[in-house]
């Protein structure tokens, strides 16, 4: 009597160096009845957005992400993350309009 043999498991991953790893290890044919046709995009495309900088902005951008190692565009995305994953304050997260200022020495 033959064992079957034992196939390894399609990992439930979004990783896509995990998913590549596994499939340049093995053969898709041998998962045909584990595999569905998907006829919709999968992963999200970035939306690239445009943001005018000052010259002296755009230096000051570039030299923390020198100083950090990254790239000057890693380096907003990761502000844009963190301000985006910041719990809103004061209800609805509307800012309100700053009081005026009393100048010194009037009244």
């Amino acid at each position: 009597m033959e064992k079957a043999v034992k196939k390894d498991r399609i990992p439930r991953t979004d990783s896509i160096q995990e998913l590549a790893e596994f499939w340049d290890m093995h053969d898709s044919t041998d998962y045909e009845d584990e595999l569905v046709e998907v006829t919709e995009p999968v992963f999200d495309r970035s939306a690239p957005i445009e943001v005018p900088l000052l010259a002296d902005e755009a230096k000051a951008v570039r030299e923390l992400a020198r100083a950090q190692g990254i790239s000057k565009e890693q380096l907003i995305h990761e502000w844009v993350k963190q301000k985006l994953a910041r719990p809103k304050a004061r209800g609805s997260g509307k800012r309100r309009p700053a009081a005026p200022r009393k100048r010194a020495g009037k009244k």
